[in-house]
């Protein structure tokens, strides 16, 4: 038997084998951490199936909602380390571990870094009830309106909670927050008049940009967008140094081998240079990046470093 042969032997349990695929024809499960319709859901059915054939797995999309991404998030973090469930994973990921009074994750150390995906803006926008056409006009609006007004988030601890909290913070504003399931409830409540603003990933923007009962007033980078050229920055409109991005990759459990993780970065690495899955990110809005492994982790450490800076400043909590 050849040397290959036999580590292929003892490994038969694991996902990958000696650069090989099992094909068991087990699924591997993408878990999204929201209700469906929101920006993870879209953004993993936009390449699942692609990343399946180039694996010899069927890979399927399962909701596991809560805790603005919490329950989802933890059900990867306890699964089987073997490479057959992974968490479509965003920004909140390190936000709600860090909000949390009593996280039940480690955003680092519970977690393989598999493959970043791309990254996206936060887009502010406001109920078209509101008579504001900017930021500082909005602004002017809810000082005027002290305690009157709501604003939304996908959930306490969310990417879009921070976001929010964070832009509360640096303009002074006493506006309360109501948190929802999802990325699509706060932007129904929006559309329904019944809360005043959000923020949202430029994922979930895209569909919204033409809906008269919003008004879209800046992005939330220290950049413009590319996809949405027209809008200022809210540093640019007032608040310096303001910058807030969002990140999009998978992850799995910490002990996930490593040959899983290294095969699924790199075809999931192919994918973001077709044209095909760069065509359908680019139209949800997120901008494709491939990184490796121990680029993403340190994307990662980086990124709870920030968060927990802007938690200080913002003196965002969990509700």
């Amino acid at each position: 038997m050849k040397a290959s042969s036999i580590v292929c032997a003892g490994a038969t349990a694991l996902l990958f084998c000696a650069g090989a695929i099992a094909q068991t024809g087990k699924p591997i499960r993408i878990i999204v951490p929201f209700a469906p319709g929101g920006g993870q859901d879209i953004l993993a059915r936009s390449f699942n199936a692609e990343l399946g054939a180039a694996l010899g797995q069927p890979i399927i999309v399962e909701y596991r909602a809560g805790g603005g991404g919490g329950v989802g998030t933890a059900f990867v973090a306890k699964s089987e380390p073997d490479g057959y469930t992974l968490v479509m994973a965003a920004a909140s990921h390190i936000i709600s571990a860090v909000l949390a009074p009593k996280p039940v994750y480690h955003p680092i150390k519970d977690f393989a870094a598999v493959a970043h995906v791309g990254t996206g803006s936060q887009i502010l926008m406001i109920s078209s009830q509101v008579p504001a056409k900017s930021v500082q006009e909005f602004v002017t609006y809810v000082k005027a309106n002290p305690g009157k007004l709501n604003y939304g988030s996908a959930g306490s601890g969310s990417s879009t909670h921070l976001a929010m909290a964070y832009f509360v913070n640096a303009a002074g504003l006493d506006i309360a927050h109501i948190p929802y399931k999802s990325n699509s409830d706060q932007s129904s409540e929006l559309m329904a008049g019944r809360i005043q603003a959000i923020m949202i990933p430029s994922i979930g923007a895209m569909a919204l940009v033409k809906e008269p009962r919003i008004t879209l007033l800046a992005v939330s980078p220290s950049t413009r967008s590319v996809f949405f050229p027209s809008l200022p920055t809210i540093a640019e409109s007032g608040y310096s140094g303001f910058n807030y991005g969002s990140w999009f990759g998978l992850l799995g459990p910490a002990a996930m081998p490593k040959a899983s993780t290294e095969r699924i970065n790199v075809e999931m690495g192919k994918l973001l240079k077709t044209p095909l899955i760069t065509e359908r990110l680019m139209k949800i809005g997120l901008e494709p990046l491939a990184l490796s492994s121990q680029q993403f982790e340190k994307l990662l450490v980086e990124d709870l470093e920030r968060v927990e800076r802007i938690v200080k400043v913002s003196g965002a909590k969990a509700d």
